[in-house]
């Protein structure tokens, strides 16, 4: 049973602990045919394969979801038409700009935004992950209207240094970590703070994979083992490619030994996690409820993420029947959004639209909203 945190500071001070049952399996565990090699017989990656092929491992399934994060080559004419086929069910997010407004009519829209690959580009280093300063204007006209928040699975501190405006909501560590504005509304001194730690337990825990991680990728140029306080990523993006095999086998040698941390991929990240029920769906859940939106059909949850754990939040919205979920992607994927961005820049444009939309006298949103969708 692993123990989660929460505590909701407000005009009563109130303070609550929320228990969530986490799965003792790991999300992996090491194959019979890796088991007996022990992780210290040097041997070349090709024969590595071949092994764990063999054996029935998951390094190479790993490997293979590596690449898919590569950036895209060339396309054929199938991936062309494949392309064409998917942006016709997640159409982009600017040309039905209209349609979305339509749907929000009457309700109060709340913002969701992940961070890297959305806010801000992927680049090399992600430590140099820095948003545009017209991203950050428009994202602080948005939250002039709008609830919003940065989902992230970066620690909360990191991405409130990015970001720096005090009048979001942040969620760190895929939303394992979450602290609101600390003045929405004149309450007492001003205080109205929401903070949410889950799985507070696993910090000792993840402190030892991050220092194991640091030694094993050490010999492996390029790689990053980054500390999201309660997760780790391993960044590859600076990894030869015909490393990632050895990359990939010295993480499942570390996390062997941890049974209660999983293995997820991202966009040129690996990322570790506690085996727990929370994930960026539950912050999302948790945020609405905090702004008394829990069950109410008067609100519009807007998500806008690029990676596969904004998947998490991308279902909740779909089977809410609420709002909608918007991916950041240039390539097609499997995903449970409805609309689709190409890139950082042009989340940018669909947020200043919905400023500019917000602004109009309420008499002209609707023909405004229709001369934006023309």
């Amino acid at each position: 049973m692993t123990k989660q945190n929460v505590v909701v500071s407000d005009c009563s001070s109130r303070s609550g602990m929320v228990t969530v049952a986490a799965s003792t399996s790991a999300l992996f565990s090491p194959p019979e045919a890796l088991a007996a090699l022990g992780g210290h017989i040097a041997m070349s990656e090709k024969k590595l394969l071949k092994r764990l092929e063999a054996g029935g491992g998951r390094v190479n399934a790993w490997v293979d979801s590596m690449r898919d994060s590569s950036p895209s080559r060339i396309k054929s004419t199938t991936e062309k038409e494949e392309q064409s086929s998917w942006i016709l069910r997640h159409p982009s997010a600017l040309r039905k700009f209209g349609q979305i407004i339509s749907a929000s009519k009457g309700k109060q829209i709340v913002m969701f935004l992940d961070y890297d690959g959305t806010l801000s580009p992927i680049v090399e280093d992600p430590d140099r992950a820095f948003m545009s300063r017209e991203m950050r204007e428009v994202v602080r006209d948005v939250a002039r209207y709008f609830p919003t928040a940065i989902v992230s699975g970066r620690c909360r501190a990191k991405v409130y240094k990015f970001v720096r405006l005090a009048e979001l909501y942040y969620a760190g560590s895929h939303g394992m970590d979450i602290k609101g504005p600390s003045k929405r509304r004149k309450c007492n001194k001003g205080n109205q703070a929401v903070i949410f730690q889950a799985a507070t337990e696993f910090l000792p825990m993840i402190h030892e994979v991050h220092k194991a991680l640091l030694e094993k990728t050490n010999s492996i140029p390029g790689a990053k083992v980054e500390n999201n306080k309660f997760c780790l990523s391993v960044h590859f993006r600076c990894v030869d490619e015909k490393r990632w095999a050895a990359l990939a086998e010295q993480v499942r040698l570390v996390l062997s030994a941890y049974p209660k941390l999983k293995l997820t991929q991202g966009r040129k990240v690996l990322e570790i996690r506690p085996i727990i029920k929370w994930d960026k769906g539950k912050a999302l859940e948790f945020l609405l409820e905090s702004l008394g939106y829990a069950s109410s059909s008067d609100v519009f949850p807007v998500y806008i993420g690029d990676d596969q754990t904004d998947e998490d939040a991308f279902k909740v919205l779909r089977n809410r029947g609420q709002g909608f979920g918007i991916l950041v992607s240039r390539v097609a994927k499997e995903t449970s959004a409805t609309y689709s961005l190409q890139e950082p820049s042009e989340v940018r444009e669909f947020l200043r639209l919905l400023v500019d939309w917000k602004r109009l006298p309420l008499h002209a949103r609707t023909i405004g909203a229709v001369n934006i969708q023309q």
